[in-house]
């Protein structure tokens, strides 16, 4: 059987990946893309929300000193005016007005007070009176008429948006107010330029223009870029599930190849290829099966014919012939041998194949023990050994039911050539976390700590002729004709083919212990 170095761990631990495999993981690639995708705009946003407050502040000090310098020159006009001068005002307001600047004049008499005292008088270019009448109604809703009308004084900067029934949008920006003998006066300054309008006055910095535009351009590019990364990502995840189905022999053919699961292009040659490979997999462990049956039957039909060739030879011989007497005996020998390396080679030969293309289905783990247990009954009464099992119900595993044939055959039968006469041969499964644990101990002289490492290697056999075995096998040449130093090799291959793995030590009591892990489910 095969073993490890006795110091390995009696149970298996979960092994941490090294971080650069974690890097280079897709899901954590992808989980960082995601995590960059929606930090990168809330930090641009917020960068350009600053500069756009800042760009803010310019456009309301330009408008502010603008409708100052215009108040400045209006001074003197309203400072003579009254009553039968307001229709002039209009006049003199469209000195100052241009395409990009509009100007309207509000004033509140002396003998009223408050915000409602407040009435157009001028607007320049002019505007219809609905339209003058919705916009100082919004001065009143927003209390700005209100604050102006309790001093007069105070140049108020403004960023409200005006909507006008031709569907055209205004800024107001500024208020400038001016106090003389006839009232207090407004002069409120807007503008319906590119520059205002596509600015975010008076409206929040995500709902502007080109604010919404590199938004959308954004999300279509990450959308993108995600887009093609999990796409990537739940085609190696169809081909993973693709992969177990095989293995597993759960009708992975039934599922379809590789690349009818494939969905995207670039990854066509690599769906080829895979089923190429796993074609070429599959004939090949046919193949080698094949062989192997072939080339045992074409070997154990001329071994059987030799062997029954010498028993009337060996009865024609006079006893006292001790020369001829002695060449049959290692004909027989010879061929009882060759006849143990053809049933070795065929166990070889079938162990590779299961190897290219291990079949794993569900297999009930403790069914399969227990009945194996009870079936070395007979063997165990002729060696006059004793069987301790404990065999806890309702593991399963997936595997090959034969491979695990194979491994418990060469374990316990192993266990059984080394043990001692009223030996105890002890067999246990249980489980063990995620794991199914399965040990086999023997009360034998062990093996030498020198020799745990090579255990299992193919050819290498520590057993002594006559050890555990009938003195008359021995007689017979058997002793040293069935063992070649594979069994142990065909255990750990076989586990580990299915995911297990196998432990190996010597007890601490005396004996050889033997420990086969594999994961439940």
């Amino acid at each position: 059987m095969a073993l490890l170095p006795s110091e390995a761990p009696a149970r298996p631990v979960a092994s941490a990946r090294p971080v650069r495999w974690l890097w280079r993981s897709l899901a954590t690639r992808l989980a960082l893309l995601t995590i960059v995708f929606l930090a990168v705009p809330v930090m641009i946003y917020d960068q350009f929300r600053r500069a756009d407050e800042v760009n803010q502040t310019l456009l309301l000090q330009s408008a502010q000193q603008q409708g100052k310098l215009i108040a400045r020159a209006l001074q003197p006009e309203l400072a003579r005016a009254n009553r039968q001068a307001l229709p002039q005002l209009s006049a003199d307001l469209a000195r100052f007005a241009d395409e990009r600047t509009r100007l309207k004049l509000l004033v509140r008499p002396h003998a009223m007070s408050g915000g409602d005292g407040f009435f157009y008088v001028a607007a320049a270019p002019a505007v219809p009176n609905e339209d003058l009448a919705f916009e100082r109604a919004q001065l009143l809703e927003q209390g700005v008429l209100e604050r102006l009308g309790a001093s007069c004084a105070g140049n108020a900067p403004l960023a409200i948006r005006v909507p006008r029934p031709s569907g055209k949008v205004e800024v107001l920006s500024s208020i400038t107010p001016l106090n003389t003998d006839f009232g207090c006066w407004a002069l409120v300054t807007s503008h319906g330029t590119d520059g205002y309008i596509a600015s975010s006055l008076g409206r929040p910095y995500w709902r502007t223009p080109v604010v919404q535009a590199a938004a959308l351009i954004y999300i279509g590019m990450a959308a993108l870029v995600l887009a093609v990364l999990i796409g990537v990502w739940r085609n190696l995840h169809r081909f993973r599930d693709l992969a177990r189905d095989i293995i597993s022999g759960d009708g992975g053919e039934a599922h379809g190849s590789f690349a009818a699961q494939n969905t995207v292009p670039e990854l066509a040659g690599v769906a080829e290829d895979f089923d190429r490979l796993v074609d070429t997999l599959r004939d090949s462990a046919k193949s080698l099966r094949r062989a192997a049956e072939d080339n045992a039957h074409a070997f154990k039909t001329p071994i059987a014919v030799i062997r029954q060739s010498v028993e009337p030879l060996r009865r024609s011989l006079p006893e006292a012939d001790n020369r001829c007497q002695r060449a049959l005996t290692m004909i027989e020998k010879s061929v009882d041998k060759l006849d143990g390396l053809v049933s070795s080679t065929r166990r070889m030969d079938e162990a590779v194949a299961d190897l290219l293309a291990p079949p794993r289905r569900k297999v009930d783990l403790s069914g399969l023990v227990e009945r194996m247990a009870n079936g070395y009954t007979g063997l165990l009464s002729e060696r006059h050994l004793h069987m301790r099992s404990s065999i806890e119900t309702g593991l399963v595993v997936r595997a090959s039911e034969d491979i695990l044939e194979t491994v418990i055959e060469n374990l316990v039968e192993n266990a059984v050539s080394f043990s001692p006469d009223d030996g105890t041969v002890s067999i246990r499964l249980a489980r063990s976390g995620t794991w199914a644990e399965l040990t086999v101990e023997d009360e034998g002289p062990g093996v030498d700590p020198a020799n745990l490492p090579r255990i299992f290697e193919r050819y290498f056999s520590q057993r002594e002729p006559g050890r555990g075995i009938p003195e008359d096998e021995v007689a017979a040449g058997q002793a040293g004709a069935v063992h070649f130093g594979i069994g142990l090799w065909i255990v750990r291959r076989n586990i580990e083919a299915v995911g297990g793995r196998v432990i190996a030590a010597n007890r601490p009591t005396g004996g050889f212990s033997m420990k086969i892990l594999l994961p439940k489910i």
